[in-house]
């Protein structure tokens, strides 16, 4: 690998910005992938959306978290998973801005997305957990890393569970859209669909590494702490290809799998969390974190439990012309935001 910290000043921001762009670019194309699959395997647009997109585009996050957690940067690492979460929840609220039609969570009804939701808010709250309990470790390991893990994994037992065997249905109305009522159309091969999209993982992994290293490397520069850098500067570059696709998936009318890959990438990058403890070799991640990724913590619960109840109400049109948990969301993130900032 290229030594980063040997670069230019230029270099460096010419480095970040070009991985952006790319990681921006491939997102969506990748939504595009992933709208198709969904009526090629049957699974749906919430199940596909929050395994296959949003495990998808969360690759570029998950590499920075684990890079820098191995490279003795625990705050950064654990900021840009926290600070991820956070900016794809408000990205769904730019989308909810995008579809005009009526509110997202309205026309998007999906018990899929709120069980998933639920697991969410369980996923984002353990992390709390683990730093407010003893700094227990097994191979440097804390405890709660590979319980992240089972419970992600029962979450997507459960979410095909609630798909094949619903036992709450959304009310119909004009406005809900049904994601069969669209079929998308490709020429290529079910095969071909999926190794062109596990291509373009690997493309944005790679950007990944580079928006990690440089996003170190810019906070010892420039004296940034790794906190802000983590939560606000490689956190929402990482989180692009889920704005992108989101928009895209918003456009091309398959909301449920708008929705459902902001949710499904949330849960995957709680795991960025557990990867990056077992990334980082000396002791337990989460006691090495300061409280500004604690606050994140907590912000993420509260904006995911937001949006679940957005979901269950589906409000049609609020006074703004979006949904009000668009505009809770969308203040908390701007608060949280200008918060770190101040903070320095």
């Amino acid at each position: 690998m290229p030594d980063i910290a040997a670069a230019s000043d230029t270099l460096l921001l010419a480095a970040f910005a070009g991985a952006a762009l790319i990681i921006a670019v491939l997102g969506s194309r990748m939504a595009n992938i992933a709208d198709v699959l969904a009526d090629r395997t049957g699974l749906g647009e919430a199940l596909i959306g929050s395994v296959l997109l949003g495990a998808g585009t969360s690759i570029s996050g998950i590499v920075t978290s684990i890079s820098t957690a191995a490279s003795g940067h625990p705050e950064l690492s654990v900021s840009n998973a926290l600070g991820g979460i956070a900016a794809q929840t408000m990205f769904l609220a730019l989308a909810d801005i995008a579809y005009r039609k009526v509110n997202l969570e309205h026309a998007a009804a999906s018990a899929v997305n709120l069980g998933q939701a639920g697991v969410l808010i369980m996923l984002s709250a353990l992390p709390i957990l683990a730093w407010a309990s003893p700094a227990v470790t097994v191979f440097s390991i804390h405890p709660i890393s590979p319980l992240l893990v089972a419970i992600y994994l029962v979450g997507l037992h459960n979410a095909h569970r609630i798909r094949q065997e619903p036992m709450w249905i959304p009310r119909k109305t004009e406005a809900t859209r049904n994601e069969d009522d669209d079929e998308c159309e490709d020429d290529r091969s079910t095969r071909m669909l999926f190794a062109t999209f596990a291509a373009l993982v690997a493309v944005v992994g790679v950007c990944g590494w580079v928006v990690g290293e440089a996003g170190v490397e810019l906070s010892s520069r420039y004296g940034i702490s790794q906190g802000v850098v983590g939560a606000l500067l490689t956190a929402v570059v990482t989180s692009l290809p889920e704005l992108v696709t989101t928009v895209a998936a918003v456009r091309n009318g398959a909301l449920q799998l708008a929705i459902g890959g902001i949710i499904g990438g949330n849960m995957f990058d709680a795991l960025f969390i557990a990867a990056s403890d077992v990334g980082y070799r000396e002791g337990s991640i989460y006691h090495a974190i300061s409280d500004r990724a604690v606050f994140w913590m907590a912000l993420v619960v509260v904006m995911t439990a937001i949006l679940l109840l957005g979901l269950l109400r589906r409000e049609r049109q609020g006074p703004a012309g979006i949904g009000w948990e668009s505009t809770l969301l969308l203040t908390l993130w701007l608060g949280g935001a200008g918060l770190q900032i101040a903070l320095g």
